[in-house]
């Protein structure tokens, strides 16, 4: 099952999850960037900024519920800011 580990991100650099939502839409059209951060909001609390938070897809076995992230997984806090830019022109 596709899944979506949300996280908020602090100023000072760091971050720290906040949960995670299973997909259960059928239909890809309406996944976007966007839709994933506003259901976060909607689910963890209308204080949470879609642009204090970003997500990371991961795959979780149906059996086993483990969790497989995108190898290797690292984000720097570079990339974190280029996935703000690019959320903000979208």
């Amino acid at each position: 099952m596709v899944a979506y580990e949300l996280y908020f991100l602090y100023q000072t650099g760091g971050y720290q999850i906040i949960g995670v939502l299973p997909e259960r839409r059928k239909n890809p059209e309406r996944i976007t960037q966007e839709s994933i951060l506003n259901w976060g909001e909607t689910i963890f609390g209308k204080g949470l900024k879609t642009g204090d938070s970003f997500f990371i897809q991961v795959m979780i076995d149906d059996e086993t519920l483990k969790t497989f992230r995108p190898t290797p997984f690292t984000i720097t806090y570079k990339e974190i800011q280029n996935q703000f830019e690019e959320s903000k022109i979208g």
